[in-house]
């Protein structure tokens, strides 16, 4: 007996022990749950209310908010004053983190919350001044646009107040350690000066051809310079500074900031009223750079899509007319080289005098450091943003002139278009937006198509000088004004039936000012004119499919050039059953297929080659829109210095297809016929928390990337990283309108309209935007959420 209980003890310890290890596990998993309980519950006290009443209490009157199927908020409110505050509150309810990041990003200011690794990125932004700048732009707006501003900003107040008492402001904010300031119009003013700097201006390309001219041979160096091929389409008929060193702080817009736009008339549409499609390319990320809204008032009715932190609608619709943009592109920056003082480091040479230049104060907040004292140096002509010279002209720096950096009333135009009723008064309403220059197509219930290239485009006396720095100690060298708004690019119903734009060259030879010399690869324009131009009875769901257009006639124009050049060339195994497959292909982009893989991954080849060692990688970052310039040198063929000096057409054409198939064979299998696209070329809508740590991914961006078709050149703009084949910039937004119903327009707004990963809304729309879907949303919602705002 005392032998079976010295047996037992050690088996009743054993379950004694499996015991406790259950109960602690137990309560290990009680306090986890609980732990993520409470977190699920913080985190859910900042969904966007869309149901219920809230008190706000600056309101006149009540205000509806409808927010439909789709995400999409209807605010209808009693006066204008009620609206633009309510459009404040709803929008940071949704958005308040980006907008916070936004008006930091412009600003320059991203060092105080996230550290010194933003110090160099707030350098840049304090030197070129977009806050500056919108400062001054506020000061000559009129009283009804400030009105507006501030009742903006008071609703996103409202929101702010509001949710630091009930602790209930995004997760991000926690997680950045970090609480939004009070909002102002001037807020808001910069990100619309920051949207004007993402679409760029080609200063960086003026770097970029001064550094050719300094280290090739001249003719060698011009081969570089940027020229629009002969034949496309248009929209309408001395002292050397070290350019890489002078701005390796520079941060460079995407080469690729693009649009698509069109108009067609009733004559060739179903309905026999007008269509348009608007699509502008831009980054793509979470949330979207666009937030969808529909505005009501007693005198504004209008549908469509703003930037987070800006009242109004951009772009869009009303009940009478409707419009979209693309980037026109002038030359609207211009470098210039000033020559410093030896004796006085704050003058600068001007016709014979040393001039005083003006120094501000911009003290840079670093989050757990000392605040920096910074001072930005400003010339007649604009701020110094080459902070490094060589040391050889360490007294030649470079400032920048740039019309963003004006005084300009761009959201004063918005709100003047938003009440348009016809084309007279919409070009009335442009005259106010004067930065950055974009193309408008407009389309009118009455039956009006018309395109405008619209804003202020400098005057040079020779087109050329745009494409270098330029003297700034000779007074020669200033603009000479801006071209006369009357004499801007105009077109009102032309005999064709419709007007699109790309990017593209917009006028002929024969126009009397220089607009620019860098204008995008024409395929995606003449996809568009070739569809336009064949097609009659036109729809609206004709117009989408042409927004998801994949012909590729960037391939259409080279492979046939190609295969004919490679010929009589003994190719490898590999490199023959690329050319087949290239050969029997219908151009078309497609994310099945292989060849959209070989014939990109080629041409990314050719450029290794005729670049690659000849010019430094940080210089390489200046060389904007340089597909336009490679399709010109393998247009040159044999009669070109950089392929010449590569051995000729026919070796730089064979041996960047074998480098090609030594690639892809590496990362894709030997089979090139069972290589798809879309195994390479995916989108992720990255939120810009995403990538601090696996756990935020996670919560951020849960999906997996999905494969997608198209490129820079389709229609179906999908421009992607190199390296990793994630599609990050596109159509950020998608719209189509027949004029025959104007309360009805089609969108897509990728990935979704919330900025809060646990909305229904949040990531809703990406598989829409990679498959062509769009939603439908009516001016007058009937059916959906309903909140009521209350003073």
């Amino acid at each position: 007996m005392q032998t079976q209980e010295v047996i037992l003890e050690p088996q009743k310890k054993k379950r004694n022990k499996k015991k406790i290890i259950l109960i602690s596990l137990g309560v290990l998993l009680a306090i986890g749950l609980s732990l993520f309980i409470f977190a699920n519950g913080y985190i859910n006290k900042s969904l966007a209310e869309t149901e219920g009443t809230i008190q706000l209490p600056s309101l006149e009157n009540e205000v509806t908010v409808t927010t439909d199927g789709d995400g999409v908020p209807h605010i209808k409110a009693e006066n204008n004053h009620d609206l633009y505050m309510a459009q404040g509150y709803i929008q940071a309810q949704s958005r308040m983190f980006q907008m916070e990041m936004s008006r930091r990003q412009a600003s320059g200011t991203l060092s105080e919350i996230v550290g010194e690794a933003a110090v160099g990125h707030d350098k840049y932004f304090r030197s070129l001044g977009l806050r500056r700048a919108a400062e001054e732009s506020y000061n000559i707006y009129s009283d009804e646009s400030k009105k507006v501003l501030q009742w903006f900003a008071d609703g996103v107040n409202a929101y702010i107040k509001q949710a630091k008492e009930e602790n209930s402001l995004p997760v991000e904010f926690t997680l950045m350690g970090s609480e939004p300031a009070e909002w102002t119009p001037v807020d808001s003013l910069t990100i619309g000066k920051y949207m004007a700097f993402d679409l760029g201006g080609h200063w960086e390309r003026q770097a970029f051809n001064y550094y050719a001219l300094n280290n090739f041979a001249e003719e060698k160096a011009y081969e570089l310079f940027p020229v629009y091929p002969e034949n496309k389409p248009t929209i309408i008929g001395e002292d050397e500074v070290d350019v890489a060193a002078s701005f390796e702080n520079a941060i460079i817009p995407h080469a690729f900031n693009g649009s698509n736009n069109w108009v067609v008339s009733g004559e060739k549409s179903k309905s026999g009223q007008p269509l348009l499609a608007n699509d502008p390319h831009l980054g793509l990320a979470t949330p979207s750079i666009w937030y969808q809204m529909q505005l009501e008032s007693p005198d504004v009715s209008v549908s469509g899509v703003i930037f987070a932190g800006v009242p109004g609608i951009i772009l869009g619709h009303n009940e009478k007319i409707a419009w979209g943009v693309t980037n026109t592109g002038p030359d609207v920056q211009q470098l210039y080289l000033e020559k410093r003082n030896p004796d006085n480091p704050n003058e600068f040479l001007y016709e014979d005098n040393w001039e005083e230049a003006e120094v501000i104060d911009e003290p840079i907040k670093v989050k757990d450091g000392e605040t920096i004292d910074y001072e930005v140096i400003e010339t007649r002509h604009g701020p110094i943003i080459s902070e490094h010279a060589n040391e050889s002209a360490k007294d030649t720096v470079m400032s920048l002139r740039w019309t963003a950096l004006e005084a300009t009333t761009e959201l004063e135009a918005i709100l003047e278009i938003n009440r348009a009723s016809n084309w007279s008064e919409f070009e009335k309403g442009l005259e106010k937006f004067l930065s950055p220059a974009q193309n408008f197509v407009f389309a009118s219930s009455d039956g009006t198509i018309a395109y405008k290239a619209n804003g202020n485009i400098p005057i040079y006396e020779n087109g050329e000088d745009a494409q270098l720095p330029l003297e700034g100690w000779e007074k020669e060298n200033n603009w000479k004004g801006y071209i006369p708004f009357d004499e801007l690019p105009t077109v009102v119903n032309p005999d064709k039936g419709f007007v699109a734009t790309a990017n593209n060259k917009i006028i002929g030879d024969e126009y009397p000012y220089h607009i620019s010399n860098m204008w995008a690869q024409p395929y995606r324009y003449e996809r568009i004119a070739e569809v336009l131009a064949a097609g009659n009875d036109l729809t609206a769901k004709d117009m989408q499919a042409l927004q998801m257009d994949k012909m590729n006639l960037q391939a259409r124009e080279f492979v046939p050039m190609f295969a004919e050049t490679l010929d009589s060339v003994e190719l490898t195994d590999d490199a023959k059953k690329a050319m087949e497959l290239l050969l029997n292909w219908d151009y078309k982009d497609n994310v099945d297929a292989s060849q959209p893989l070989i014939f990109h991954q080629w041409l990314d080849e050719i450029e290794a080659i005729l670049y690659d060692g000849e010019i430094p990688e940080d210089v390489m970052d200046l060389f904007g829109s340089r597909g336009q310039t490679t399709d010109e040198l393998l247009r040159r063929g044999n009669n070109s210095i950089w392929i010449q000096e590569n051995g000729g057409i026919k070796e730089l054409l064979s041996q960047s297809l074998e480098n090609t198939m030594d690639k892809l064979v590496k990362e894709h299998g030997k089979e090139p016929a069972d290589w798809k696209w879309g195994d390479y070329h995916k989108v992720q809508f990255y939120h810009p928390l995403s990538d601090i740590s696996p756990v935020l991914e996670f919560f951020f961006n849960n999906e997996d990337p999905i494969s997608v078709g198209g490129s820079s050149v389709t229609p179906m703009a999908a421009s992607y990283d190199s390296e990793t084949g994630i599609v990050d910039h596109g159509a950020s937004w998608r719209f189509v309108i027949d004029t025959n119903d104007m309360e009805t327009g089609y969108h897509i707004v990728g990935p979704g309209q919330a900025g809060h990963f646990k909305s229904d809304w949040y990531h809703n729309q990406m598989n829409d935007w990679v498959g062509g879907g769009y939603h439908v949303t009516e001016m007058n919602a009937e059916k959906g959420m309903e909140l009521t705002l209350t003073p």
